[in-house]
């Protein structure tokens, strides 16, 4: 499925867009994290939650439960919010 990446995480991914395969959103991160080591650190916690700064996109509709189930025709973006003074 297509995933949208924030420009924070292109040293990671290469680029704004990435396929990535999986059930669940988990599995896609997970996914995302064999294609691109290090990437799902930045957006999952070690408690295994969306951190805080970051926004996860299914069709339009925000979701933060990681067992959230997808198909193939799913788009999942992912934003980051932006920080600073």
């Amino acid at each position: 499925m297509k995933v949208l990446i924030p420009s924070a995480l292109h040293s990671y991914s290469g680029g704004s867009v990435a396929e990535a395969n999986g059930a669940t959103l988990a599995a896609v991160l997970a996914d995302l994290d064999r294609l691109y080591p290090g990437i799902r650190f930045r957006m999952i916690d070690e408690q295994n939650r969306v951190r805080r700064h970051i926004r996860i996109f299914i069709n339009g509709e925000q979701v933060h439960d990681l067992t959230q189930p997808l198909i193939a025709s799913d788009e999942v973006v992912i934003v980051q919010a932006l920080s600073g003074g």
